[in-house]
């Protein structure tokens, strides 16, 4: 494999800032910012993913004191809507209080300490705890307490319910349960900046998919954090993505990274002849092997060499067994993909042939104008001045702790927080916040649909490749939670550039961690 150029600290190949310079429209100005992570401790604990202590600390010291979103306008559309935000041993009640006012409180009953609410609801007039019947109005303010005469110590001043700070951002509410906290503008910085051209508060949630994994929150998200694993665990995007080109740059409380598409990974060393009767999901060349992968069904994959031979595994959706042939290992995520389960009707779908290039122009501008063509619904004569690198590439941020919106007109949205109380388990929401058509009624939001830990990503078919692609990375993830325990010198170590984003991530972690 091409690693680096010789005397220098970045991979082979062109630079994302090269891929700028020949965009066919002028870049907007974020986009040309570098501001990389200063080199600096690059360790980090192994049992930061699986301590309870450690997860104990977090929630005293992280998720009590953070800002965090909690949930999206317009899943509580009219007054008296509400959703229950439920992050580790913590419970908050987001609700719809005014026609354009949002309240967020503590989710708990002030007499013997019930939850309020267990799950989402619509259009409540009050909050009556279902033990005794305290009850409380959408503003807080008490409002009834059976046999009041009962107890004289408590009054709308004493006995309202406890309020958290809540602030607005691209149609999302944020919470934080600490009333002393910095705004939340404050600690978003400059982040509208990154996204010119189709900002948040344009978009309405189309797609809302939540998973149960079965390792740390931390884990999850950094796997979903930085593009050096794509050359292993991703290499059917090999062709398309210059993984070990990405820029990274933070800014305050939030980093970027910036991967071209349509060009390829510097990893790849020689150009295979284009498979004809290649199929997207069932038939496939391995971009760095060569070697042809193939599905015969029932998870068997059959994997041919250079000389024609074939070898023959089994798939069975966590492991690789080989069956027969004379290679005995192959690459298990080629297999996982090939061979695990498939998105209904996907079977027969055929590779891309390559594509024609008019001269004067490159394929990314190519590949550009029939994206560009499909938002004019969406942004008229506007779409015209938006980059090819915004329609493009993978432009994804990290808004600590736990938030994942992704730039430009890419709809992705990330949340990784922990399953209740344990360490070692987690949720992953995947939202695809699509463009709201001009001039249209805004689309209603898609339900959450969730998927248990056993369950397989392409069960929610409306995640489409994507479906794919998160099963590749959570085939990873389970191991990885497992081999921390065992790690001799009990620690991980990130690379300096290509990892910077959970290295600010722990940075800030500890920043956190330190304040009294």
């Amino acid at each position: 494999m091409v690693e680096t150029i010789t005397g220098t600290d970045r991979s082979a190949g062109v630079t994302y800032q090269e891929l700028l310079d020949e965009d066919s429209r002028e870049v907007p100005a974020i986009f040309r910012v570098q501001n990389p992570l200063p080199p600096g401790p690059t360790k980090v604990p192994a049992e930061r993913y699986y301590s309870k202590e450690f997860h104990d600390l977090e929630v005293e010291k992280v998720w009590k004191r953070v800002w965090q979103m909690a949930c999206h306008e317009d899943d509580i559309p009219n007054v008296g809507d509400y959703n229950v935000y439920n992050i580790a041993r913590l419970s908050f009640l987001i609700v719809r209080s005014a026609e354009d006012e949002f309240k967020a409180f503590h989710n708990v009953c002030l007499h013997r300490g019930r939850l309020l609410r267990t799950k989402d609801g619509i259009r409540a007039r009050e909050f009556r705890c279902s033990f005794h019947g305290w009850t409380w109005n959408l503003d807080g303010s008490l409002k009834e307490v059976p046999c009041h005469w009962d107890f004289p110590t408590v009054s709308e001043k004493t006995h309202s319910l406890p309020e958290v700070k809540i602030g607005r951002w691209g149609g999302f509410l944020f919470i934080n349960p600490d009333v002393n906290a910095e705004s939340l503008e404050d600690y978003l910085g400059n982040l509208s900046e990154q996204f010119p051209n189709l900002p948040f508060d344009r978009r309405y949630k189309a797609v809302h998919v939540a998973r149960i994994l079965r390792c740390n929150w931390k884990i999850a998200q950094e796997a979903f954090s930085e593009a050096y694993h794509s050359v292993v665990t991703h290499p059917t995007i090999l062709e398309t993505i210059g993984d070990a080109n990405t820029q990274y740059d933070v800014f305050g409380n939030y980093s970027r990274a910036m991967s071209g598409h349509a060009t390829p990974s510097p990893h790849i060393e020689k150009k295979w002849e284009h498979l004809e009767d290649g199929r997207v999901y069932t038939r496939l060349r391995h971009a760095l092997t060569g070697h042809i992968y193939e599905s015969d069904g029932d998870g068997i994959v059959c994997v041919t060499d250079h000389k024609g031979k074939v070898s023959k595994f089994k798939f069975d959706g966590k492991d690789l067994t080989w069956i027969e042939g004379p290679m005995t290992h192959v690459d298990p995520n080629m297999c996982d993909w090939i061979g695990g389960k498939q998105l209904p009707d996907t079977e027969d779908i055929p590779v891309d042939v390559p594509v024609d290039v008019p001269k004067g122009k490159n394929l990314r501008q190519v590949l550009a104008e029939p994206v560009r063509e499909s938002f004019k619904n969406y942004l008229g004569d506007k779409i015209d001045d938006v980059t090819d690198a915004q329609l493009l590439d993978a432009i994804y941020y990290t808004v600590f702790p736990n938030f994942h919106p992704w730039g430009s007109f890419n709809q992705i949205c990330y949340r990784f927080r922990p399953n209740g109380d344990n360490p070692e388990e987690c949720i992953h929401e995947c939202m695809y916040m699509v463009p709201a058509p001009e001039g249209e009624k805004r689309p209603a939001p898609a339900k959450i649909h969730w998927l248990g830990p056993d369950d397989d990503y392409c069960d929610a078919p409306e995640l489409g490749m994507l479906a794919k692609v998160f099963n590749q990375d959570v085939m990873n993830m389970p191991n990885v939670q497992k081999g921390l325990k065992t790690m001799k010198n009990g620690e991980i170590i990130f690379g300096n550039y290509g990892e910077t984003k959970p290295r600010h991530f722990h940075k800030i972690l500890n920043e956190w961690l330190d304040k009294p």
